[in-house]
């Protein structure tokens, strides 16, 4: 495992309409230690998505430097595993069968990714699942898929794009809680862009909220909330005084900006 190294990061995009520049990202800066859990949000257009992009490599920056360790990010890699919204999986094939796809792309023979297929579907609650039709699941016992499908691999960063967002809320606390479990159990380092200002909190040790135009990293928590989370329930940790102070404080920033994207103010 290894650090993550954002240097000087910026990314602009060409309106293909116009042909105007728009700065999507500039000068972000930041080093995140292997086994940390960071989230990350800000009001729409900040460059949230844009950022996991680049760290996944699925595009590469107009200018700044990505590294994991001592290798340089120029594309995607085995070592940076991604958790989209939706899952991303294919439903026309088994849970196993969506689980075992990477192992299968990098010739892991059929005993090893069957152990290895029946262990993670264990971890994320899906024993006995293997071969159902994905399709016949629900929405969370998706995502639960599409992180053993993840976590299977051993990436060194997990990467998350609002992977709980399309849940409804008391699937969405489960799988919170879920998230939780797995970074503490497997160490691995984990990133999740969210929407939500108490997801945020909740799962970030810490939080980095993000302003737009050009989108840019505009403060920093450090947070207890996922520790907490780790020995009492969330709801009890979102009854904490500091949980809604920090909450009111960044749902005020938030507002402001969006107040200024709107010429509000």
């Amino acid at each position: 495992m290894a650090d993550l190294l954002v240097q000087d990061l910026n990314m602009t995009f060409t309106n293909p309409q116009t042909g105007a520049a728009v700065e999507a990202l500039k000068n972000v800066n930041f080093t995140l230690k292997k086994g940390e859990l960071l989230s990350v949000l800000g009001p729409s257009g900040c460059g949230k998505t844009t950022l996991l992009n680049l760290i996944a490599g699925f595009i590469n920056p107009t200018s700044g430097g990505l590294s994991l360790g001592q290798s340089s990010i120029k594309g995607p890699g085995v070592e940076r595993g991604m958790v989209f919204q939706q899952g991303a999986l294919f439903e026309w094939l088994s849970v196993a069968r969506n689980v075992d796809f990477g192992l299968r792309q990098k010739g892991i023979s059929p005993e090893e990714s069957e152990s290895l297929v029946e262990k993670w579907l264990d971890i994320v609650g899906l024993q006995g699942f293997g071969d159902t039709p994905t399709y016949q699941l629900s929405g969370g016992m998706q995502q639960r898929v599409a992180l053993a499908r993840c976590l299977v691999n051993d990436p060194d960063l997990i990467l998350m794009d609002e992977p709980l967002g399309a849940l409804d809320a008391l699937t969405r606390e489960k799988m919170q809680s879920l998230v939780l479990e797995l970074w503490k159990e497997t160490g691995k380092t984990i990133m999740i862009i969210t929407h939500s200002v108490e997801e945020a909190l909740l799962l970030g040790e810490r939080l980095f909220v993000m302003a737009p135009r050009p989108g840019r990293l505009h403060k920093e928590y450090n947070l207890p909330f996922a520790e907490m989370g780790l020995k009492q329930s969330l709801r009890e940790v979102k009854q904490d005084p500091q949980f809604n102070d920090v909450r009111e404080e960044i749902l005020s920033m938030i507002w402001d900006m969006e107040e200024e994207i709107m010429g509000k103010v």
